[in-house]
């Protein structure tokens, strides 16, 4: 016992002289600030809708669209008459989203950041102008809108709305105001 304590304080002193002097660090403690019931729940309401605004789209989900002819796209208990509608212009956009300009992650965030929107401006439907470029946008904003909750039908824009390179979203608000 005597030998491992001795070489233990001998290795100590080693130690001692190859650092030198050293000052204690101050342990720094934070302390959360008390908050009253009312500022939780609001704290909670603001992380709630900043999660919806920044909803994320998988790259990697591969729907089964219609890869002949106009995209479309109806979600499951919507009457599909809703594509034909939105094909035909039956829809007026009450947003329009122009992503000219825009890389793949870019586009993500206006699309999340515009169907955030869409709740708060009472907007039923919308226009994303994805252009044509290298069809990279034109193939991917159709796998983006099929995964979010919000959006119950899509088709190719009408002409007069870009036409090929765009698309005419029907979204559904959360308050079922529904303009005529």
């Amino acid at each position: 016992m005597k030998f491992k304590d001795a070489l233990n304080a001998e290795e100590k002193k080693l130690f001692k002289d190859a650092i030198g002097k050293v000052k204690p660090m101050v342990q720094d403690r934070v302390h959360p600030e008390k908050r009253t019931i009312k500022q939780k729940t609001s704290l909670t309401k603001q992380k709630d809708k900043k999660a919806l605004a920044e909803f994320h789209f998988s790259d990697e989900f591969e729907p089964d669209l219609n890869s002949h002819g106009p995209v479309k796209y109806v979600r499951e208990g919507v009457d599909s008459f809703e594509a034909k509608n939105l094909r035909r212009g039956q829809y007026t956009p009450d947003l329009i989203l122009d992503l000219h300009g825009l890389d793949q992650q870019q586009s993500k965030r206006e699309i999340a950041a515009l169907l955030a929107a869409c709740d708060k401006e009472h907007a039923q439907c919308v226009c994303i102008v994805h252009g044509l470029g290298g069809r990279v946008l034109k193939n991917k904003v159709p796998h983006w809108l099929v995964q979010h909750p919000d959006v119950m039908a899509f088709h190719q824009a009408p002409l007069e709305w870009g036409g090929n390179g765009a698309i005419l979203v029907l979204v559904e608000l959360k308050d079922k105001f529904i303009r005529d």
